[in-house]
């Protein structure tokens, strides 16, 4: 068995982050995902984190790419136009993150390509939103998470915004892509019909910080940063980051008599609190000073001994080698035609009753474009080399 999405078709518009890891997830569970490309490829072909291109190839293209097929189209052309849609005459569902409108343009948006397939599930993920007045702006995670007020939660209390360390927005926003178009295939299941669906990074980066906007506008009083590295500007002591002799534990929400117990911090042996706001900055570095005098992995030890809320701060060396990590098979290696070996992150999830262990390299630009050609496009494979000739695809 192939996983839970056996047999859906994804026509796969998208590039960039939230759009490709969503279609990964989905081709991790079993769909079928042929991601359509401009003949230059996918904007991260030549973007990559770290400037880092293992045999010529981006890393960010390769951690969002596997268990694809890749063709790659002049979608200005008639022939590749056509054959575009044909692809999405066939699909189950298309996921696409341009700019809003642009598909619409092409001809090949959602009220045009639902004429012909009634029971398309399209999944549009923009920067903002369909309209509104930052609708045509351009829409990335950095971006989003401004407008959504993130940055200001980060630091401490004199620092500027400082932005979130991952694609939080962009990743959020992969999340919904996937349940939003899971909910959609459920609801074609009943009815025949599917549906348009529309995912924001805006929105998605609100949504993720659903706990601290409610409390935000219940609270008298705004959030306000700590000044010491004291957890951040929603949570009160003990909630934060401490040193060790030989690295970092992280502590969370723990009384504070019993951090004061199994550390010797009379000060603190009377708090009952599990969440100090008031005083918080005193209270760090009362336990700065205890934690410092451990070997790291003693203290954890010590700590998790009196069910203390705590754990190691790993850093991006550290975290593949984690025993845990190492357990759940979160990291596996694939052998890419250029890159070699190359080390992704593994699907999140598992099922009892379906096989998800599919793992194959991302593909080179334009792998799959004869051979999804000639199975779409219903052309042989003389019509298909002669639109590879023209550069209508590349091959």
């Amino acid at each position: 068995m192939n996983g839970p999405l056996d047999g859906v078709v994804i026509a796969d518009f998208s590039q960039l982050l939230q759009g490709p890891f969503a279609t990964q997830a989905m081709a991790d569970l079993g769909a079928r995902v042929i991601k359509i490309e401009p003949l230059g490829g996918d904007w991260t072909r030549s973007y990559a984190m770290l400037n880092a291109y293992p045999g010529g190839e981006s890393v960010s293209y390769l951690a969002f790419n596997r268990n694809k097929e890749s063709i790659a189209i002049d979608l200005k052309s008639e022939e590749g136009l056509a054959l575009a849609r044909s692809i999405i005459l066939q699909a189950d569902v298309v996921v696409e993150n341009f700019r809003p409108g642009v598909m619409d343009r092409l001809g090949i948006g959602y009220e045009a390509s639902k004429a012909d397939n009634p029971g398309l599930v399209y999944v549009a993920s923009s920067g903002f939103g369909v309209d509104g007045p930052y609708a045509k702006r351009p829409g990335q995670d950095l971006l989003a998470q401004s407008v959504a007020g993130l940055p200001h939660l980060q630091g401490d209390a004199d620092d500027p915004p400082v932005p979130v360390g991952v694609s939080a927005a962009d990743v959020s926003a992969s999340l919904h892509i996937i349940y939003g178009t899971l909910a959609a295939l459920v609801e074609r299941a009943r009815t025949g019909l599917g549906q348009r669906v529309d995912v924001s990074l805006l929105n998605s980066i609100i949504a993720f910080q659903t706990q601290e906007f409610v409390a935000a506008m219940a609270a008298p009083t705004p959030p306000q940063r700590p000044e010491n590295g004291a957890g951040n500007a929603f949570t009160g002591a003990p909630y934060g980051i401490y040193r060790t002799r030989d690295g970092w534990i992280a502590i969370a929400m723990t009384p504070l008599k019993l951090i004061a117990e199994v550390l010797g911090i009379p000060e603190l042996a009377h708090e009952e609190s599990k969440n100090v706001m008031d005083g918080r900055d005193a209270v760090k570095p009362l336990i700065d000073a205890k934690t410092a005098e451990w070997e790291r992995d003693a203290l954890l030890d010590e700590l998790l001994r009196h069910d203390v809320w705590c754990a190691p701060v790993n850093d991006f060396v550290d975290v593949p080698n984690d025993p845990q990590v190492v357990h759940n098979r979160m990291f596996r290696t694939v052998e890419h035609p250029l890159a070699g070996e190359v080390t992704l992150v593994a699907p999140p999830i598992r099922f009892s009753n379906q096989q998800t262990e599919r793992f194959d390299a991302p593909p080179l630009l334009g792998a799959d474009s004869r051979r999804i050609a000639e199975e779409f496009g219903g052309m042989d494979a003389a019509t298909a080399d002669s639109l590879i000739e023209k550069g209508v695809l590349r091959g």
